[in-house]
Order: C-alpha cells, then structure tokens, then sequence
C-alpha cells in the first residue's frame, strides 16, 4: 500500500488505485448462513454513500462523536470507513449519552436511545433489508443510504493527527491506527493477496484490527465470521480452504 497513507480512509483509496475489483471484505454469519462478499469497488461504494449520508443528511463533521453499537458485521466496517472519510471519531461500543449521533442494531436500540442527537437504525439482516417499521426514534439507514451519492468528498479536510477511533480503553488517531495496523498486519504475516479469517467481535482493538484494519493497511482482505461458533470443526476447515485462507486469527 502507499506510504504515505494516513488515515483508514487513505489506506481505501490506494485499495482502489491498486486493484478496485479484488475481494476486500467476505462476510459470514453462521447463525443465518448468510454469505456476503463485496470487493474493494464494491466495499468503497458504500462507504461513499455512508459518508454522504454522515455528512449532508445527519449533519457530522470532524470531531463529532459517534457511539457504533453494531456487531462484527460487513456494515460496520462500512461505518468504521466512513467516519474516517469524514473525520468523525468512531467509538465502538461507547456510550451513546456522551455521543452526538448513534448507530445501532438489534439488542442495542433502547440504550441508543439516550443519544440526544440523530439516530440510524440497521436490520443486519440478510441483503440489508429494511425494517417492516423502523424502531422509534430511528432513521432506517437501509432506507436512507441508497439515494446517497456514489462519490464522496468531505467539506472539510480530515487531520490524521486528530482522534479516529476509540474502542475500549484504546483511543487512536487516524495516523496511529494506520501505523498499528501495519504492526498487525506484519505480526500475522500478511502481505498482498493475503486472506485472514476472523472470528473476534468488534469489540477490541484486536477484533478491529483483524476484522479489517491489518487486511486493508496490507492490501489483503478479510474473512470476517460471526457466530463462528456455530461452526464444527470440519465445516471450518473446507470455509478456510474454500475462501483462500492464508492466515486466521479466532
């Protein structure tokens, strides 16, 4: 990847120059057999949308906070992605009280509720699917992500020396995550072309890190698996051989 990146939003954009129609994020659930595979094109096009959507519909810009209540998911890598474009500090898991807008999914909609600011709701359902009815006192992001434009670009320059992304007790400028990042993603040996399949939840800096930031800052993808536990030992070797693997961190 380019040296000079700085920022997880920085780190995309070379993905793109360098190969825009390679796998970038496959995701699995294995309490819903769901399969999901989007390349670094495809991957980036929603991240657009996102971003247009942080930043013209819900009004964010840098150094607005916004509390991610979302499992390891392929959409919250979207959001994690689209916070750096805009400049907006991802806290996963944080507290939505001390937050200016809230994204949630299931079993985290009742706590978004004490964010004062503006609310996205997502199913996490197979394909993406709306809600029959959005929960109350949220915005349906499957429905409001759509007509968002396909290129984004941000009103205000975002500083890498500024906070990204706090998980934990963990809080990370965006030029600090890049370099952890690539700490990670020398740790676990990958390199272009590498595969890691990741069971951990997004709820560490290691969880994070494996589930998209260390295949991104490498220039390879990731295999990101929720539930994985629901998987035997037999099914989990033929996903490995089937998805390329190449490195594995469960």
């Amino acid at each position: 990847m380019n040296a000079s990146d700085r920022t997880p939003a920085d780190l995309l954009r070379s993905a793109i120059a360098a190969d825009p129609a390679r796998p970038l994020v496959t995701f699995y659930d294995d309490a819903t057999g769901e399969r999901v595979e989007l390349s670094v094109a495809t991957f980036a096009n929603w991240v657009a949308k996102t971003a247009n959507l942080l930043q013209g519909e819900l009004s964010a810009g840098p150094g607005d906070r916004l509390a991610l209540l979302l499992p390891a998911h392929w959409q919250s890598a979207v959001w994690l992605l689209a916070c750096s474009s805009v400049g907006v500090i991802a806290d996963v898991g944080g507290d939505p009280a001390r937050a200016d807008l809230v994204v949630a999914g299931p079993g985290q909609f009742d706590a978004g509720l004490a964010c004062g600011g503006e609310r996205i709701a997502l199913s996490l359902a197979p394909l993406g699917r709306r809600f029959p009815a959005p929960p109350a006192g949220y915005a349906d992001y499957a429905v409001e992500v759509p007509g968002q434009g396909d290129r984004f670009a941000a009103y205000a320059p975002v500083d890498p020396d500024e906070p990204a992304l706090v998980v934990g007790d963990v809080e990370l400028t965006g030029a600090e995550l890049v370099e952890r990042a690539r700490a990670d993603a020398d740790r676990l040996g990958l390199g272009p072309g590498s595969r890691l399949l990741s069971g951990k939840p997004y709820d560490s800096w290691d969880g994070l890190s494996a589930g998209l930031f260390a295949p991104l800052a490498s220039g390879g993808s990731v295999v990101l698996c929720r539930h994985l536990d629901a998987l035997s030992e037999e099914a989990l070797t033929k996903r490995v051989e089937s998805e390329r693997v190449t490195a594995t961190a469960v």
